[in-house]
């Protein structure tokens, strides 16, 4: 299975996320960002599935609830940022 990860600027952010996706029935977890992507120091991210993306992601932006980068996660072990 191919996960993304929703990087938020706080705890806080990813909190509204995963919070607004779960209410609209789409599975995702809140993560600390792994240390490969939280380049400047600590973040957290909200995980889903490849088969939820365009679902959360439209669902975000619905919301108005705004994350800083986009990342996959590759079969490698390799986070790849993913441009929307």
């Amino acid at each position: 299975m191919i996960y993304y990860f929703f990087q938020f600027r706080s705890l806080t952010y990813a909190q509204r996320g995963e919070r607004a996706l779960k209410r609209a029935g789409i599975s995702a977890y809140i993560v600390r960002a792994p240390q490969k992507i939280a380049k400047s120091g600590c973040s957290y991210a909200v995980k889903v599935s490849q088969h939820n993306l365009w679902s959360a992601q439209s669902l975000l932006k619905e919301k108005g609830i705004s994350f800083l980068k986009l990342y996959r996660l590759e079969s490698t072990g390799e986070y790849q940022e993913v441009t929307l």
